[in-house]
């Protein structure tokens, strides 16, 4: 899943929101007799992280927070006291020495116990006549009565009951059934006694009795997921992969084994893990799904430290050991550990991506070890390396992967951009992407730009070998990224429009490409304009003679020297004027501040800037309308090894390393809609607003050449009759399944509430032939489905 790092950033798409000049007719011509490319098998996947609650209290299906009572060394979160009870942390007597932590429950007088209402005391979804499994350690010190467990309803109504004896002063586990007789979606578990004692309690668990293929899985959320039909699954990251410092990294092995023995780690994103969506799980998952397998592995690295080289031998041996864990027989060591676990039959493992979001100098000397060693052992295995500000290209490379995030209105620009990648490099994963800006928590307009993003990516798809939205999970009340694929509470869960856009691209996949031409009027719209700022990514900086002219006057000239910052809006760090300067001394993300009107254009933005200490360097901010309408020049980004404009063109980054303590000249030049910057002197970038069409389109046929499937994309607020040409079709069916997916407006969003307020329609089309016309509705995805014969055929 994607950090808060330095990523793609764009201007709104309030060109498309607006009625746009251009003619309503189009044309699409359909070679179906040709083939531009196979479809690659591997195309629409998912990617899965521990971000927002997706595992732990999502789809891994345990309905208990901190059961193991690890996630707070300070209290037992989650749990609270019943009665007379007190409650206190307790490692005197270890269950073991991995999670040492247990909770003691002292009961001086008759009458006390716990309780835990689920993640975040949101409750737990119990439901009539439905069964759920208690496990639980146990030992007890003077208990004069038996142990109660119950599931209540958030008024304290009995729903189900089963007693506990046979407590002792040594550890034994107990395994209970609690069948609901009635609903309730906000219930919670009770443990309680009506005598006096001390408890001592560990690895409290509770799970539905019925998970998606007895797996452990949160039904309703795994089955959303199959809906997707992916074809593998990137896990467990993401940042999770990384973690802050490598003491929090995630290692493999100890997301294995007995759930109560497994090590939890600190989740970059906010909160502990229980380790119990491992390995395994994730493995079996992948076979329940019919998915490929792609485990993102630590290269050693985090985000503020790293391994040295003298003692990665760990880390590559980490990698080998995966392996041999899913697919390595039952006589080798890990195989047998796997057997061990209920699969002795190896599992599928075909990929592996070796760190996530890694760069640089540090990265290509892991990353070469990592590949010698997996490629020496393992030669079918297809690597899979990171492309972040460098590519690691010192060493023979399978698969590299893109992230972009960003607004509607760059996926919509770049729906050709790997049109014109070559060949012959090595191919591609787009292994994280979604608009994030100008979407709400995931409104229509996200869902278009990525739609016609998609045609792209399938039209390419003999190069975009793969691809994955991301997030795929988020409970809103653990939200740390947005918006997301899936939502969902204890109880409920819905689909964005981006995921019913991601299940209907992948579930009707071709399998090969036919050429196709799409003519339509571009959307005429003038040059941006907008303020000027500058900014830092976890960095230090110093900015000073920042000045705004057009035609020889000045719009802006700073002046630090008075100590004041009137002018300035700082919605974010640590800014002061001081010494002359600008000075900006917080290390946090996205720290920018704004001077200017947004009706300034065509003008000249120049200054100068030293970095002071941190990751990066300086974002230079032009055409800034609002959070959803900026561009900025982002020089040495991506962990200070490449400058970029983000926004307009291609966004292709140049290798730039910023010195500390030196001084830049940096100069933006806006011409109509022209971009250039300089830096020292020297022309770095150059780039031209791009013009949009309303209508994107891809084409595909099944391999036995009697289907056509057409995926069009209308992002415009007007509806488009288009031609459309079957050119080379001896029979068309004139009967046509059509999915079709819209809404009134740009901004509309499904929700708790209304969670099918936009999804898919399917609808029959009783017009096809060889040529005919269709009207794609405003603001919509398309699907259709047309049986065919042609020359190909033949």
């Amino acid at each position: 899943m994607p950090c808060l790092r330095s990523k793609w950033l764009a201007t709104a798409l309030l060109l498309i929101v607006a009625q746009s000049a251009f003619a309503n007719d189009a044309s699409l011509t359909v070679h179906v007799d040709q083939s531009r490319a196979t479809i690659s098998p591997t195309l629409y996947g998912i990617f899965f992280e521990e971000i927002n609650r997706a595992g732990d209290g999502g789809l891994y299906g345990e309905m208990i927070e901190n059961r193991s009572f690890e996630d707070d060394k300070e209290k037992p979160t989650s749990w609270s006291s019943l009665g007379k009870g007190t409650l206190s942390l307790d490692q005197s007597l270890p269950l073991n020495s991995r999670n040492p932590t247990a909770l003691r429950v002292d009961i001086p007088e008759e009458g006390g116990g716990v309780s835990n209402a689920g993640f975040k005391d949101a409750g737990l979804a119990i439901r009539s006549g439905e069964s759920y499994r208690l496990s639980l350690y146990i030992r007890g010190e003077k208990l004069s009565e038996a142990l109660h467990a119950r599931l209540e309803s958030s008024t304290g109504s009995l729903l189900a009951e089963q007693t506990v004896t046979e407590i002792s002063g040594t550890w034994k586990k107990m395994e209970l059934e609690l069948t609901s007789k009635d609903e309730d979606l906000v219930g919670r578990l009770v443990l309680q006694t009506q005598g006096s004692g001390t408890l001592w309690l560990d690895m409290v668990s509770l799970f539905p009795k019925q998970t998606w293929k007895n797996h452990g899985m949160r039904t309703d959320l795994a089955e959303m997921v199959a809906n997707m039909n992916p074809s593998f699954v990137r896990f467990p990251g993401g940042c999770f992969v990384e973690g802050d410092t490598m003491a929090s990294a995630v290692r493999w092995k100890d997301t294995i084994g007995d759930v109560a023995q497994r090590k939890g780690n600190w989740c970059i994103w906010g909160y502990q893990t229980t380790g119990g969506f491992g390995v395994h799980e994730f493995l079996q998952w992948c076979e329940d799904l019919d998915a490929e397998p792609l485990y993102v592995i630590n290269c050693g690295m985090a985000h503020k430290d790293s391994i040295p080289m003298d003692k990665m031998d760990e880390f590559v041996h980490d990698a080998l050991d995966l392996i041999e864990y899913a697919r390595g027989p039952v006589t080798s060591k890990w195989g047998a550990l796997r057997a061990e676990a209920g699969h002795p039959e190896p599992f599928k493992m075909n990929y592996l991506q070796i760190g996530n979001e890694n760069g640089g100098p540090l990265y290509e000397e892991r990353y070469a070890l990592f590949s010698k060693a997996i490629r020496k052992k393992h030669p079918d295995i297809q690597l899979i390396a990171c492309d972040w500000g460098v590519i690691p290209d010192s060493y023979p490379l399978d698969i590299i992967d893109e992230h972009y995030y960003n607004t509607p209105r760059f996926f919509i620009e770049h729906a050709d951009m790997h049109d014109a990648y070559d060949r012959s490099d090595a191919r591609i994963y787009v292994g994280e992407y979604a608009v994030t800006q100008g979407c709400g928590q995931g409104n229509l307009i996200a869902a278009l730009g990525e739609a016609a993003y998609m045609t792209g990516l399938e039209r390419n798809s003999d190069h975009v070998v793969m691809s994955s939205y991301a997030p795929l999970f988020v409970n809103p009340d653990w939200r740390r990224w947005s918006p997301d694929a899936i939502v969902f509470d204890q109880a409920r869960s819905y689909g964005t429009p981006s995921y019913h856009v991601q299940a209907l691209f992948a579930n009707h996949r071709g399998d090969v490409i036919c050429p196709s031409e799409l003519k339509v009027d571009e959307m005429e719209e003038e040059a941006r304009a907008g303020y000027v700022g500058v900014g830092t990514w976890i960095t230090q900086a110093e900015f000073k003679d920042i000045q705004v002219t057009k035609d020889g006057k000045t719009l802006f000239q700073s002046d630090f020297s008075t100590g004041s910052t009137d002018r300035w809006r700082m919605p974010s760090g640590q800014w002061e004027a001081t010494e002359g300067v600008l000075r900006q001394t917080s290390m946090a993300d996205n720290v920018r501040a704004m001077v200017g009107t947004a009706s300034w254009n065509d003008y000249t933005l120049s200054l100068k800037a030293r970095k002071l200490s941190g990751n990066e360097g300086f974002l230079i901010m032009f055409q800034h309308q609002n959070e959803a309408e900026k561009h900025w020049w982002n020089i040495g980004g991506w962990g200070n090894t490449a400058s970029a404009l983000e926004g307009l063109g291609d966004g292709e980054r140049v290798p730039m390393n910023i010195e500390t303590g030196r001084w830049y000249d940096i100069r933006v030049e806006l011409r109509d809609k022209q971009v250039t910057c300089w830096l020292d002197g020297k022309k770095i970038h150059e780039a031209t607003q791009k013009t949009l069409r309303p209508l994107y389109a891809v084409a595909s046929r099944t391999k036995d050449n009697k289907e056509l499937i057409l995926k069009v994309v209308n992002v415009s607020s007007n509806s488009i009759k288009t031609t459309i040409k079957l050119d080379g079709a001896q029979v068309v069916q004139p009967e046509a399944k059509v999915w079709t997916m819209s809404s009134p407006s740009f901004d509309d969003e499904n929700s708790f509430a209304n969670p099918h307020n936009i999804a898919p329609e399917k609808s029959d089309f009783s017009e096809a032939a060889t040529e005919f016309d269709k009207l794609f509705p405003a603001r919509s995805v398309t699907i259709m489905r047309i049986g065919i014969e042609s020359e190909s055929d033949k």
